[in-house]
């Protein structure tokens, strides 16, 4: 046990600049082309829930699960009062996820502890199988395991390696793409989003909390750019 503790604290080599491009470049191909962001928002809404999930352990909320559904929407079920800050936190912890989640694992990748984030990414997706309530986010899970999983131990060392990467990335670039979608989901008429719950907890409009939402995540996008710039990208 000892040993493996080793090797996951152990620090490794900065990611290459050219590793960085190419992952970046993967990376916004991957939010930026419709069919592939169909497949990645699974994962990017799977990030999303946890932030419920994990604002609602820390508000002292009863947490009895999360759901991914197939058109990629997803639900967080917990139990405490139908008001009041827990709430609040509650649901507004969704949309900044994802982006703050990518951001810290591309900055521990910078500072050298890939192996660590890979393994951090590993136990939270251990948690979400134990949460999931249905076959589809229970799916989510499992399918992004495998591809974690299954880069790291079939393809070539270097390669493999930035799958922690790609997919922190990935988080980053998707939360800012979910929460400018929801401007544009929320004009076509429809009051079930987080920001419409917002709206009816705090009396602030919704309009400002999906302009908070893009706010947040495009500040988190914008210091990853700038934790990236550690390598050289950004001057």
């Amino acid at each position: 046990m000892d040993g493996v503790w080793e090797v996951v604290v152990a620090r490794a080599a900065a990611p290459s600049v050219v590793g960085v491009v190419v992952a970046v470049g993967i990376a916004v191909g991957v939010v930026g082309v419709t069919p592939a962001w169909r497949v990645a928002r699974f994962v990017v809404t799977l990030a999303h829930e946890g932030g419920h999930a994990l604002a609602a352990v820390l508000t002292g909320r009863r947490l009895a699960g999360i759901r991914v559904h197939s058109d990629t929407s997803g639900l967080t079920l917990s139990r405490g009062r139908p008001r009041g800050p827990g709430m609040v936190l509650t649901a507004a912890a969704g949309y900044p996820a994802p982006g703050l989640l990518g951001l810290a694992g591309v900055w521990l990748t910078v500072e050298g502890h890939a192996v660590a984030v890979a393994a951090g990414l590993g136990v939270l997706l251990l948690v979400a199988l134990v949460l999931v309530r249905n076959v589809v986010g229970a799916l989510v899970v499992l399918g992004t395991a495998a591809v974690l999983v299954g880069g790291l131990l079939l393809l070539p060392s270097g390669v493999g390696s930035a799958l922690p990467l790609v997919l922190c990335l990935v988080l980053v670039a998707g939360a800012v793409r979910s929460a400018v979608e929801l401007g544009a989901t929320r004009r076509r008429g429809r009051g079930t989003s987080d920001a419409d719950a917002l709206a009816r907890l705090t009396h602030v409009p919704a309009a400002l909390w999906v302009a908070a939402f893009v706010a947040v995540t495009a500040a988190a996008a914008v210091a990853t750019a700038l934790v990236l710039g550690l390598l050289g990208l950004v001057r």
